[in-house]
């Protein structure tokens, strides 16, 4: 099959066309400097040409609430545009754990607003909510950082490796489209306070960290349901451990 994978050039996006191609499928890993601009329109029909299927897991060049709305929502209609005149069958795309429950949140608002547009677009489809990336343990630490603090809530947090996240969209890309919303998680439930302990410990970080529950979490605040999965949510296998420990060895 004939596979775009919009962002194909990211973190998830990178993983997902190799892991797509190995297993036969011709894949086109689609991004501005591959010369698909999803926001202007650039270079999208022809993509879309003889394709069946279309992976989104792309994200906003920033996360200022404006930008990051306008980015979603016209990303997503460009693409939905292209592939009803195409005839693409199926439309997957890559959503946040909680993005419902946080309304106070630009990005996550944005994350809904993309979500409605595939809801509504005719195009069969498959929303794939995942829980956060380990990888992202730096960049919480980083948003949460106050001179020398990290200040961090005790809620909590199922994170999940990136690797597992790109297993389960495939699965979801190559299978029948679910018309609804897909959960998927790590293993292991825990604070996130110790989440981002346990990683500024493996890299001997020297700031201080601090259980704030006032902190917010990329300008919203958080509750124990915030961010995790519910009861039917398909878990991953890598430990947190396990994974900062691989990193460690490869380093």
């Amino acid at each position: 099959m004939k596979i775009v994978v919009i962002g194909g050039t990211g973190l998830i996006g990178s993983k997902l066309v190799n892991k797509l191609r190995q297993l036969g499928h011709t894949v086109i890993a689609a991004s501005p400097e591959s010369g698909v601009n999803t926001i202007t329109g650039e270079g999208l029909n022809e993509a879309m040409k003889g394709t069946e299927i279309v992976v989104d897991v792309s994200n906003s060049p920033s996360f200022e609430d404006k930008a990051v709305m306008e980015f979603f929502r016209r990303s997503t209609f460009n693409q939905l545009t292209a592939e009803t005149y195409n005839g693409v069958k199926h439309h997957v795309a890559l959503s946040i754990v909680g993005a419902d429950r946080l309304p106070n949140s630009g990005y996550l608002r944005a994350k809904v607003a993309q979500e409605d547009l595939i809801k509504y677009s005719g195009i069969n489809y498959s929303i794939v909510r995942s829980t956060q990336f380990f990888e992202f343990a730096d960049r919480i630490a980083k948003d949460a950082t106050i001179r020398n603090e990290v200040h961090i809530p005790s809620v909590a947090f199922q994170p999940i490796a990136s690797d597992e996240v790109v297993t389960a969209l495939t699965d979801v890309a190559i299978g029948n489209p679910v018309n609804g919303i897909i959960e998927i998680g790590g293993p292991v439930r825990m604070p996130m306070y110790e989440f981002i302990r346990y990683y500024l410990d493996t890299i001997e970080d020297s700031r201080q960290l601090i259980m704030d529950e006032q902190a917010r979490y990329f300008g919203t605040e958080l509750n124990d349901d915030s961010l995790v999965p519910g009861d039917k949510a398909r878990l991953g296998k890598i430990k947190y451990e396990e994974f900062l420990g691989k990193q460690l060895m490869q380093a």
